[in-house]
């Protein structure tokens, strides 16, 4: 990327993730996004003088550079005996153009740094304020109700000797555990009949790395408020990642990519790990807060122009796995204040945990608009030719909590669970798992 011939860093280019045509051209719709998600209303202002600052400086450079080339021409055609004088004023002004072009550098480097820690423009309709302002779209399915007193899942996992905790904690430490038996056949059941479900769809499966470089991290916005929940490997100046968004949203970073014809979309399986950290406390029993999990998460490329149709069509996926498998549960749209940020919107879908009483989070849905692309330089070419930064979307469609709610909600007065009709394929045709003596 560069500017008539001011040539920047990929580190600023990384970071430039708002449009600086949107701040000058309509700067009171990125005050309102960060007036909505209880940030910075200033940090909009600083980036727009930065701005300012930045095309002067880089106004000024190019002048200097054309004064200098224009002046290199007159030496080379001057008469020997003038060479002397002109080559000395030639020194100075190359002197000048340096100075400038370091100015300029800063400059940008400046501007980066300020609209960086802008997050992204939340789209019309997203509801102001944090974690408890969300706005409740629809609630689904019939909550499961008992003639006996239920259990949790980690009792029911027990008793069918599916989840091993102890283990885990001697083996790993705290949050770690062990799916066994029945149970780490159901992970396998759930996750595969999530992959066929996204290759039904036409995403392209993908077993993602789980360990990925900083500027992967950071181009995807998990490196803000959020980093203490990622663990890093100062060692090998890697991450490891809490989601494969973070290697899908890579993929294609400082590509050209064909959208004309459609989004390119993936699915991408891996194993996830979050240090949970400031969680302590919360959901300490069983497998709703953990360190490592399964997941199976989809990815979509596509033209700005589509994505929140693209949004609802992800969104529509999950309810349909939801719904297939006999859960209750919500869509909510998430306040500004808990999108994180990268996201415009999102949506999360809360499944029904009957000892709990309480919808709890399993999947959710976000639209990143061009926030990622533009840090990690991912672009389409338009219709006049001219390239452009593509939209990114993400969407979870299986993971390891979901056992929480099947478990729960399919529990039978024994202990044992009826298998949902969608996962006996993938069981070898089970349909209860039973109590282990």
């Amino acid at each position: 990327m560069s500017h008539g011939g001011l040539v920047l860093t990929r580190a600023c280019q990384t970071r430039s993730v708002i449009d600086p045509q949107l701040l000058r051209d309509d700067p009171d719709l990125v005050r309102r996004s960060q007036q909505a998600r209880r940030s910075s209303v200033e940090l909009v202002d600083e980036a727009i003088a930065a701005d300012r600052e930045r095309r002067d400086a880089i106004t000024a450079f190019e002048a200097l550079r054309a004064e200098q080339n224009a002046f290199g021409k007159l030496v080379a055609a001057a008469p020997k005996d003038e060479k002397p004088a002109l080559v000395q004023q030639a020194q100075q002004l190359a002197s000048e153009v340096k100075a400038a072009q370091l100015v300029a550098g800063e400059a940008e480097e400046r501007f980066a740094r300020v609209v960086g820690s802008i997050q992204n423009v939340i789209i019309e309709g997203v509801p102001e304020g944090g974690e408890d302002d969300f706005v409740t779209l629809r609630e689904v399915g019939e909550k499961p109700t008992f003639g006996f007193e239920p259990r949790d899942h980690l009792a029911i996992g027990e008793l069918l000797d599916a989840i091993d905790m102890p283990r885990g904690v001697k083996v790993s430490g705290s949050r770690f555990y062990f799916l066994k038996g029945v149970g780490a056949r159901l992970e396998l059941a759930l996750m595969t009949y999530a992959l066929d479900t996204a290759l039904d769809a036409g995403f392209t499966p993908l077993i993602t790395p789980t360990l990925v470089k900083p500027e992967v991290m950071s181009g995807t916005g998990f490196l803000g408020a959020h980093a203490d929940e990622i663990y890093y490997l100062p060692a090998d100046d890697l991450y490891l990642t809490g989601t494969s968004e973070v290697a899908l949203a890579g993929y294609h970073a400082d590509e050209i990519i064909d959208v004309s014809n459609g989004p390119l979309r993936y699915a991408g399986w891996s194993t996830c790990y979050r240090r949970e950290a400031g969680s302590y406390g919360k959901d300490t029993k069983g497998i709703i807060r953990v360190h490592q999990f399964q997941k199976l998460e989809m990815f979509s490329y596509i033209d700005p122009a589509d994505a929140e149709a693209e949004h609802e069509r992800l969104l529509a996926m999950q309810e349909g796995m939801l719904r297939s498998l006999g859960l209750a549960y919500r869509v909510i749209d998430t306040a500004a204040g808990d999108l994180g940020s990268s996201a415009a919107r999102k949506f999360d879908v809360e499944a029904w945990v009957p000892t709990q009483g309480a919808y709890r989070e399993l999947t959710s849905t976000s639209n990143c608009t061009t926030y990622q692309s533009r840090r990690l330089d991912i672009r389409h070419r338009g219709e006049s030719g001219k390239t452009a930064p593509v939209a990114t979307l993400n969407g979870t469609l299986a993971t390891t909590r979901w056992l929480v709610a099947l478990l729960e909600t399919h529990q039978q007065a024994d202990g044992s669970v009826l298998v949902p009709e969608p996962l006996r394929p993938y069981l070898r045709g089970l349909e209860v798992l039973e109590p282990v003596a």
